[in-house]
């Protein structure tokens, strides 16, 4: 069983920066990709980022590429959300996920991962 924990939210002016963190245990962690995603309010949970086990590769939504960055440290099985220049637009919980299987490297999908976190509130202020 994988378990997930998020932390690193908080409130931010626009055009600041904050990291969040995706703390992993359990077993089957080990060797899967993991998912950032976030949920605004009155919004469906859309695809942030994913990073795959090694690092080695990643996939952004197009809304946060050039902002965000996803990275990971296996040794301390963290997944990072580096996020630069927010916008009120980003205003939202996150989340962090891990990807239920291998063939589904690339999805956007909620569905295509597993094993939750309780999520983190990011609030950016204008």
């Amino acid at each position: 069983q994988v378990q997930l924990v998020e932390s690193g939210g908080g409130l931010v002016q626009a055009g600041g920066s904050l990291r969040l963190s995706c703390a992993g245990s359990g077993r089957t962690f080990s060797g899967r990709a993991t998912g950032w995603f976030r949920q605004a309010p009155g919004k469906e949970r859309e695809f942030v980022a994913a990073i795959i086990w090694s690092g080695g590769n990643t996939y952004y939504a197009d809304a946060v590429r050039v902002r965000f960055t996803i990275s990971r440290d296996n040794a301390k099985t963290t997944v990072y959300l580096q996020m630069n220049s927010l916008k009120p637009v980003d205003t939202a919980v996150y989340y962090c996920a891990a990807l239920r299987a291998a063939s589904s490297w690339g999805s956007r999908s909620n569905a295509a991962f597993d094993s939750w976190g309780q999520g983190t509130q990011v609030t950016v202020s204008s």
